[in-house]
C-alpha cells in the first residue's frame, strides 16, 4: 500500500496511535493527529515522536476534513464520534490499525483472536507455542502492544499473534488472517455496538475474507458459533471441552485429543495444564487447534501447555495472608468472565465486583453463586445496579465501598480460614482506572499493603 504523500489523520493518542504515527512516518505519509485531550496531557506521547512532523488537533472535534486521504482511529472511539460521522458522510476511508497492518504485511503468518473471553489467555498460550516451535513470533492488538510497531520491519516468515477486539475488528474491510479464532460470544460492549447482533456482526469480520485455503476455528458448545457454519468459506475446525467431535480438537476421557482423517493423536492429560478452570481448557483446546492448522509440531504443543503459568490479572494468585487466598481477575470485564472466575476456584468465594456500566445484565451472575460466593462487595458506577439485582434474588451479604482500598480491607475482615477473596469486576474499569491492568495493580498493592493483626 503506498501512502507516500497521503495525508493520513490518527485519531486517537494511546497505545495504538504510536505505532501508527511511527508506521506512517516509515511510509512517507503526511501525519495529522487528532486526540480529546489537550496537548499537556499528551506530553508523554510527543515526546515518544520526538523528530516526526505531525499536525495537531487538539481538544476539538472541528477538524478539516476536506484534504484528508484516510482516517485510521483508535479502536475505543465510537461509531458516533462527530469526526467519524462527517468522515463517512464525506466518503472518507476510516480503517483500524490492523487493517492498515494487512494492508502493509509481508507475511501471510496472521493469526486472529477473538471473543468475548479467552481473548488473551489464548493469544499469550498460542504465542508460546510459537515460540518454542522456533517461529520469529509478535503477540499485538488488544493484548497491549500496537501491531503496526512490529509489522512495518516484518519479515515474510513471521508470525503475527493478534488479540482482536469487536472494536478493532469493527473498522477492517479487507482484513484476512490465515486463522482465525472466535473462543465465545455473550453480550458485552453493548454501549458501544448498540445491539448485540452489531457486536456480533463486527466479530464476524474475523473470517468474512477467509478463503478454501485459510482456517476458521470455532468453540462447538458456544450456541452463538454454531450458526455460522454457513457463513465459513474457510476449514473449519471445532473444538469442544464437552463432547467428543467426529473432527476436531476435543477431550476424551482425561485427554486433549486432536482428530481429523490424518491423526488421532492424544496431546496431554487434561490434568497437566497449569491453568485453572473450564475455561482456560477450552482456551488450551483452542491453542492446540491453531497451532495444529499452523503445522506446529506436537512436542513444541504439548511443552508449552504443560509449562504455561496463565497471564497477569486472569485468575492471578497474588498472596495467602492467615489461611485466605487473594486472587485477581481484574481482566473479568463481563459478567461471563466473572461467573467463568468463580467456577475456577474451589472453596468460599469473598467477590469484588463492580465498575464502568457497559450495559450489562447482572442476573445471570447472582444466580451463579450458587452458596459458593458468600460476600460481595461493591464499587464503581455499577455498585447500586449490581446491589439491586443481588437482592431481587435474594442474596443479602452485599456490601458497597468508594475505593479498592476499602474493598480489600472489608474482604480481608469478612474472610476466614480457606476463603477465596476474587477480584472479578464484570465490568469495565473506565468510571474509575484508565485500565484494567490499573485497576488489577491496584488490588494487588491493595492486598500487599493489608495491616494484618
Amino acid at each position: 500500500m503506498d501512502l507516500s504523500n497521503s495525508r493520513v489523520l490518527v485519531l486517537g493518542l494511546g497505545i495504538t496511535g504510536l505505532s501508527t504515527v511511527k508506521a506512517l512516518h516509515k511510509l512517507n505519509a503526511q501525519i495529522i493527529v487528532s486526540d480529546s485531550k489537550k496537548e499537556e496531557e499528551l506530553e508523554d506521547f510527543f515526546q515518544k515522536i520526538d523528530g516526526i512532523f505531525v499536525e495537531k488537533y487538539l481538544n476539538t472535534i472541528d477538524i478539516p476534513l476536506e484534504d484528508i486521504d484516510l482516517i485510521i482511529k483508535s479502536p475505543g472511539i465510537m461509531p458516533t464520534n462527530p469526526i467519524i460521522l462527517n468522515a463517512r458522510n464525506r466518503n472518507i476511508e476510516v480503517i483500524t490499525d490492523i487493517e492498515l497492518a494487512y494492508r502493509i504485511s509481508p507475511t501471510d503468518n496472521i493469526i486472529a483472536i477473538t471473543g468475548t473471553n479467552g481473548k488473551t489467555t489464548t493469544t499469550a498460550l498460542v504465542g508460546e507455542i510459537f515460540k518454542k516451535a522456533k517461529y520469529k513470533t509478535y503477540l499485538a492488538g488488544n493484548i497491549g502492544v500496537g501491531i503496526l510497531a512490529d509489522m512495518i520491519n516484518a519479515e515474510k516468515e513471521d508470525v503475527f499473534v493478534v488479540e482482536a477486539s469487536s472494536f478493532q475488528l469493527e473498522d477492517t474491510i479487507h482484513f484476512k488472517p490465515r486463522v482465525s479464532l472466535i473462543t465465545n460470544i455473550t453480550p458485552d460492549h453493548l454501549d458501544w455496538h448498540s445491539t448485540l447482533d452489531n457486536y456480533i456482526g463486527a466479530k464476524k469480520k474475523v473470517f468474512k475474507n477467509q478463503g478454501k485455503n485459510d482456517y476458521t476455528v470455532l468453540n462447538f458448545e458456544d450456541t452463538f458459533l454454531r450458526q455460522f457454519e454457513e457463513e465459513i468459506d474457510s476449514k473449519l475446525i471445532w473444538f469442544s471441552a464437552n463432547s467428543v467431535l467426529d473432527k476436531g480438537v476435543f477431550v476424551e476421557g482425561d485427554y486433549i485429543v486432536i482428530k481429523d482423517e490424518n491423526i488421532n493423536e492424544r496431546v496431554i492429560p487434561t490434568g497437566e495444564l497449569k491453568i485453572l478452570g473450564k475455561h482456560n481448557l477450552e482456551n488450551a483446546l483452542a491453542s492446540v487447534a491453531i497451532a495444529y492448522a499452523m503445522g506446529v509440531d506436537l512436542s513444541s504443543i504439548r511443552e508449552v501447555l504443560k509449562e504455561f503459568p496463565g497471564v497477569e490479572h486472569r485468575i492471578e494468585y497474588v498472596k495467602e495472608i492467615r489461611g485466605i487466598a487473594f486472587y485477581n481477575d481484574s481482566k473479568g470485564t463481563n459478567p461471563d468472565s466473572t461467573i467463568k472466575a468463580i467456577e475456577a476456584l474451589n472453596g468460599p468465594i469473598i467477590l469484588i465486583a463492580g465498575g464502568y456500566d457497559k450495559g450489562s445484565d447482572f442476573d445471570d451472575l447472582i444466580k451463579s453463586f450458587n452458596g459458593k460466593v458468600k460476600d460481595l462487595i461493591l464499587m464503581g458506577e455499577t455498585k447500586e445496579k449490581i446491589k439491586e439485582t443481588a437482592l431481587k434474588l435474594n442474596f443479602i451479604n452485599v456490601h458497597l465501598v468508594d475505593n479498592m482500598k476499602e474493598a480489600v480491607n472489608l474482604a480481608y475482615k469478612l474472610g476466614k480460614e480457606k476463603d477465596n477473596v476474587l477480584l472479578s469486576p464484570a465490568c469495565a474499569s473506565w468510571d474509575m482506572y484508565n485500565s484494567f491492568e490499573e485497576r488489577g495493580k491496584d488490588f494487588k498493592n491493595a492486598v500487599y499493603n493489608l495491616e494484618v493483626e
